[in-house]
């Protein structure tokens, strides 16, 4: 008996050391763009570019997709989303928000160059294509080890709303219509 609570404690404190490890701050740059990233002491332009091709590559990977451009809007604004380029298991048309900014290892080694956006029930925050919540301004920010790792790829759609502060709370979060 007492073997099995102790093994029983050391899987419970591995479990918590992995799990606190995974959620050490880390330290990340946040630009609408290029340019803006260029003017942050201690990045250069060349830098500040492959890092926001980078996010414009992942964007297509990572960015929430919807079944309808109105659902989409009612997520990011009128006018805030664009054709993706995957198609529904029918055939459809996809649609994805715009991409609105981009993160980048600000001096810690271990983030993930990813594309943000932002949301209209929270648009004054940047969130990851995980709807994580990243910064409300651009620049150096800390953030949380799992904001910081590369968001998941979306192999599925969002029938309506669930990305954003509000939406999240009332709906409970994504909405699937199909898997891909």
């Amino acid at each position: 008996m007492k073997r099995s609570r102790t093994l029983t404690l050391a899987l419970m404190s591995a479990t918590a050391l992995t799990l606190a490890a995974c959620d050490n701050p880390e330290e990340v740059a946040v630009f609408e763009n290029a340019q803006q990233c260029a003017t942050q002491d201690g990045f250069d332009i060349k830098a500040c570019e492959a890092n926001m091709k980078q996010a414009q590559e992942e964007h297509v990977r990572v960015a929430p997709k919807y079944t309808s451009v109105a659902d989409c809007e009612a997520d990011f604004g009128e006018g805030q989303c664009e054709d993706a380029p995957q198609k529904t298991a029918s055939g459809g048309s996809v649609f994805m928000p715009l991409m609105m900014g981009y993160m980048m290892a600000g001096r810690s080694a271990g983030v993930a160059t990813q594309p943000l956006y932002r949301s209209k029930d929270d648009p004054k925050n940047f969130r990851t294509g995980d709807n994580q919540k990243v910064s409300g301004k651009t620049g150096i920010s800390k953030v949380s080890g799992q904001v910081a790792r590369a968001p998941s790829t979306k192999t599925s759609t969002i029938r309506r709303g669930g990305f954003g502060s509000a939406a999240r709370a009332s709906t409970g979060g994504f909405r699937r219509s199909f898997g891909g």
